[in-house]
């Protein structure tokens, strides 16, 4: 799935060889954002959007079970390090849905939204700040998924620098593309 949001700065590619490597990139990109920030969660059912979003909700001090929320569509985390919105649209059977669910209300709060199938929303939400793809491979493609990574407001573009570096030092890019993680 292409991303088709405007985005001011493509990484490459990142292998994601493992549920690990997925929990690992959700903890660093965790460890360089702050609220206020939308991130736009793209990738088909089981491509590892939830598992990258408990990697994000524990590196941010969540210790409890995350679960994605098809059900209950919002599931919010009261953190010490801030809220932390996590949203699951699948299900959504209209946009509108989402003033009845509150998302305005919470939205007026500074806060991180990490947003599976925003595209179920489309018109009612922000614009994102960051969009991650996550791409499952073919039955001819090794296995893992390839994880990609755009900034696509100013505040993200700000975190350019200190996203790229983090994810060198963590061992996701070498600097060529294509390049990702294996498992540790």
């Amino acid at each position: 799935m292409p991303i088709s949001d405007p985005i001011h700065h493509d990484f490459p590619p990142i292998a994601l060889v493992d549920e690990s490597a997925t929990l690992k990139l959700g903890s660093l990109i965790a460890s360089v954002v702050e609220a206020p920030c939308v991130v736009y969660l793209h990738g088909d059912l089981g491509a590892g959007k939830t598992c990258f979003s408990r990697g994000f909700l524990q590196a941010r001090g969540h210790d409890g079970r995350v679960k994605s929320p098809t059900y209950t569509l919002i599931e919010p985390y009261e953190l010490t390090s801030g809220s932390v919105y996590h949203l699951d649209l699948y299900r959504l059977g209209d946009p509108g849905e989402l003033d009845y669910l509150g998302l305005g209300d919470y939205l007026a709060s500074p806060a991180i939204f990490l947003i599976e199938w925003p595209e179920q929303g489309a018109g009612f939400l922000p614009s994102p700040d960051l969009v991650l793809a996550l791409d499952t491979p073919d039955a001819t493609e090794s296995p893992g998924r390839w994880a990609r990574l755009g900034l696509c407001s100013e505040r993200a573009s700000a975190l350019e620098q200190t996203l790229a570096n983090r994810l060198l030092e963590s061992g996701f890019c070498d600097g060529e593309r294509g390049s990702g993680l294996a498992s540790e």
